[in-house]
C-alpha cells in the first residue's frame, strides 16, 4: 500500500496538558483524508505536527515515507501545500503580486495564477489590494496560493468556514479536480456535510483521541438502526424494518395510495459523532 502519510502513537502534550493521544492511521496516496472534530479537539495541532510547523512529544510521522522533519528540507516543502488559521498573506500588495511571489518561489508560470483564482472564484478581483478584501475572500487567496503548484499532498484546515454556500461549492468542485489530478487531500473540518461530500475516509478525533475511523457509508451503516422512514399523505411517519415485514408494509401502503415518499434513517456523520463522543461538530 502506497501512504502518503502514516502516524504511529501519536502524541502532543502542552505543559500539563494532553492535546493528542496515542494517534494511529494512515492516509493512502490519492484519497481525501477528513479529520472531524468540534474546535479544541486537536485537529490544529494535528496539521501542524504533519506539516513540521510543530513537533511531536512521542511516536512516529511519516510524510512521503520519511519523517516528517524532512519537510524542513525546502525541496520537501515543495511538494506540499498548506492552509490554516495562520496563512498570512502581504496585506500591502495585490491579490495577484501575492501568487506571483509564491509562482517564483515554486517555479510555476505565472499562468497558473488566473487558473486559481478561477478555481476560487476570485479571477475579477485580482489587482484587489488584500487589506481590501473580507475574511472569506482572503481564505480563498490562502487557498489558491496553497493549490498554486499543485501539491502532492494538500492539507486545508477549516477552508472554507468563512465561506457561503456559493464560493463553498466552487472551491469543492475544485478541490475534487486537484484531487482527481493526483493530489491527496488532508481536510480538517468541523463540517459534517463538507466531509460527506468530499472524503473518501474520515476519522472522528475526540479529546485528543480518534474514536471511529471508516468511509461515510460504512460509518452509517454500522451506526444505523436498519429502518426505513415513510412519510404517509396524511402527515404522519412510520418507521419499517429493513426485511420482508417492511416490504409487505410498503407495499400496503402503495396499494392503498397512502404512501408519500421513502426515507432511510441512515444517520448522518454529526449524528455519528453525536452518538460517539456526546458533544456537537459546531
Amino acid at each position: 500500500m502506497d501512504y502518503q502519510v502514516e502516524v504511529n502513537g501519536l502524541t502532543k502534550a502542552f505543559a500539563n496538558k494532553s492535546a493528542l493521544k496515542g494517534v494511529d492511521y494512515a492516509i493512502k496516496k490519492g484519497e481525501i483524508f477528513g479529520l472531524l472534530g468540534p474546535s479544541g479537539s486537536g485537529k490544529t495541532t494535528m496539521v501542524k505536527i504533519l506539516t513540521a510547523q510543530l513537533q511531536h512529544t512521542s511516536g512516529a510521522v511519516q510524510v512521503f515515507g520519511n519523517d516528517v522533519s524532512k519537510l524542513k528540507d525546502p525541496a520537501q516543502m515543495k511538494r506540499i501545500g498548506i492552509l490554516t488559521d495562520n496563512s498570512g498573506l502581504y496585506d500591502r500588495l495585490t491579490v495577484y503580486d501575492n501568487l506571483e511571489l509564491f509562482c517564483k518561489l515554486y517555479d510555476v508560470s505565472e499562468r497558473r495564477i488566473d487558473e486559481v483564482l478561477e478555481e476560487v472564484n476570485l479571477l475579477q478581483d485580482k489587482k484587489t489590494i488584500v487589506k481590501q478584501l473580507s475574511k472569506g475572500m482572503k481564505q480563498r487567496v490562502t487557498l489558491a496560493r496553497a493549490i498554486l503548484h499543485k501539491p502532492e499532498l494538500l492539507f486545508l484546515d477549516e477552508p472554507t468556514s468563512a465561506l457561503d454556500p456559493t464560493n463553498k461549492g466552487q472551491i469543492h468542485a475544485g478541490l475534487r479536480k486537484l484531487n482527481k489530478e493526483g493530489t491527496t487531500i488532508f481536510l480538517s473540518t468541523h463540517d459534517m456535510q463538507e466531509a460527506e461530500e468530499l472524503c473518501n475516509r474520515v476519522a472522528f478525533l475526540h479529546n485528543g483521541s480518534i474514536v471511529e475511523l471508516d468511509t461515510p457509508q460504512q460509518l452509517r451503516i454500522k451506526h444505523g438502526d436498519s429502518t426505513i422512514k415513510l412519510l404517509l399523505k396524511n402527515g404522519s411517519t412510520v418507521s419499517v424494518k429493513q426485511d420482508m415485514s417492511g416490504a409487505n408494509a410498503i407495499s400496503q401502503y402503495i396499494t392503498n395510495g397512502e404512501l408519500l415518499s421513502v426515507h432511510s434513517n441512515e444517520p448522518n456523520l454529526g449524528d455519528i459523532f453525536v452518538k460517539l463522543t456526546g458533544r456537537e461538530l459546531q
